[in-house]
């Protein structure tokens, strides 16, 4: 073969690719770091590399839409480097990064310099957030200008104490953000109840796991999916909930949707495969927010990614150390454990054991993210023109969770000791290995872009314009001048 015949970069042979739709045999070419073609195996260009995926499933590289790589600020729970490492080994080939690191992400200079430290580490595509807040309701416009994939608003606390903002705080701030057309992540909690009823609990001198759950009940987070969704529905904001923990947020979530609001939400695998009755066994190692739940709540949110009234899967990735984690006073335990390298495992096992497909799959990983956030067809999709992200992933492989071998800095989680029935193997970024034969490729590093440049999200459909925060004050303005 001479270098004149050369057409594409690489061809995959042999693997059976999957879309929402379907599961088909098909060969892959990539070129300039796109997918070139896709078809039967005599059909495809010469290429200057070839790699045999007989046996194996490709699948479009998961959109992983909530994440806490720690950076800057907290590098030694995880940098963007092992973060974007670990979403590699997981068959991960886009996160979205939240913003309470240190310092939060409020303002164009701190997302200029997040932005130079994520360009100069990541082995995967990724978007930042911005916080939204009343630290940054004067910033909305240079954050955009800086390069955000959408604002997180913190309802309730969690790590690095971000300010909930009052309701008619939340309200300006969606009458800011609506007409931009970006989507508000919400952490869905409401403060104040949970925050007194932390306080009796600690008074009472309860220190064991269970308190945690016992402080964020359900009805924190309804009534906060209700009060954000009838703040979107009045300033036409788009809004996303995020790691949605328990049944009796879907009927908010429900009746937005059927309402006509612009919402989304997702949930994790902890909601899905983790329950109160782990508290015991696993202690701090669990504590997260929201808190895992009891064990009834596990199959209504199951069938509600059946059916799309939850969206798509994220992991909530948030890494600490192991002692951070296994401190006796609950209160003093870090919340979040790491979740981006072994969500895809622990979701096709659980599909498997569901009678779920690799399709449906797709859809809440990869399509559902990448259209929800304007990036599809160019991610989140195995189509001629799409940037080629792709998981190749073995289906029928028994292995065990070794917390111990993972590529986060965080060495502990509740994964640790369960058994999966799938690994990734392969897994390309825009052409270029990332993570190839289980081995990280280290001129990965520092290849993931930011894609913010990419995102076209519709046009916006703002509602109530002339009754905003903006347009009262002009007008009382105006009338005294």
């Amino acid at each position: 073969m001479t270098t004149s015949e050369v057409i594409a970069d690489l061809v995959i042979h042999g693997g059976t690719i999957v879309s929402p739709d379907a599961e088909y045999q098909a060969s892959v070419a990539i070129k300039d770091g796109m997918i070139l073609a896709i078809g039967k195996r005599q059909a495809m260009p010469q290429a200057s590399d070839y790699l045999d995926a007989t046996g194996l499933h490709i699948l479009p590289g998961a959109i992983d839409v909530h994440v806490h790589f720690r950076d800057p600020g907290y590098p030694q729970k995880e940098d963007f480097a092992s973060g974007t490492a670990a979403a590699a080994f997981g068959g991960v080939t886009t996160v979205f990064d939240m913003p309470n690191t240190l310092p939060a992400i409020s303002d164009a200079k701190s997302l200029r310099e997040k932005h130079e430290i994520a360009s100069t580490k990541a082995h995967v595509d990724y978007g930042l957030y911005a916080v939204l807040g009343e630290e940054s309701l004067t910033n909305i416009g240079e954050l955009i200008d800086g390069g955000i994939i959408g604002f997180k608003c913190y309802m309730g606390n969690t790590f690095g104490r971000i300010p909930s903002p009052t309701t008619g705080a939340m309200l300006e701030l969606f009458e800011i953000v609506a007409p931009t057309g970006k989507r508000i992540s919400l952490h869905a909690e409401t403060n104040s109840i949970m925050e007194r009823r932390e306080a009796r609990l600690r008074r009472m001198g309860r220190t064991d796991p269970l308190a945690h759950l016992a402080a964020r009940p359900a009805v924190v987070a309804v009534e906060a999916v209700e009060r954000a969704a009838t703040l979107a529905e009045w300033t036409g904001a788009r809004i996303h909930i995020l790691h949605i923990s328990s049944t009796a947020e879907l009927r908010p979530l429900a009746d937005a949707k059927d309402r006509g609001v612009d919402i989304t939400g997702e949930t994790c695998p902890q909601y899905l495969l983790l329950s109160a009755d782990d508290y015991e066994a696993k202690r701090g190692v669990i504590r997260v927010n929201p808190p895992v739940r009891e064990a009834e709540n596990n199959d209504p949110i199951w069938q509600a990614l059946v059916d799309g009234t939850i969206d798509m899967i994220a992991t909530d990735h948030a890494p600490h150390s192991i002692e951070e984690k296994t401190r006796e006073d609950i209160w003093t335990v870090d919340c979040g454990f790491p979740g981006v390298e072994t969500q895809m495992p622990l979701m096709l096992t659980e599909i498997a054991r569901r009678g779920a497909s690799l399709s449906d799959y797709v859809r809440w990983s990869a399509e559902s993210p990448a259209k929800r956030w304007g990036l599809f067809p160019r991610k989140g999709a195995l189509m001629v023109g799409s940037d080629a992200d792709i998981a190749i992933v073995d289906t029928n492989l028994t292995w065990t969770i070794d917390d111990a071998l993972t590529q986060s800095t965080a060495r502990i989680s509740p994964w640790h000791g369960m058994e999966a029935t799938a690994l990734p193997i392969h897994t390309i970024v825009r052409g270029k290995f990332a993570m190839k034969d289980r081995k990280l490729q280290e001129d990965a590093r520092g290849w993931g872009r930011s894609v913010h440049d990419i995102q076209v999200m519709p046009p916006a459909e703002v509602r109530n314009s002339d009754q905003t925060m903006e347009a009262v004050t002009s007008a009382r303005r105006s009338a005294t001048t």
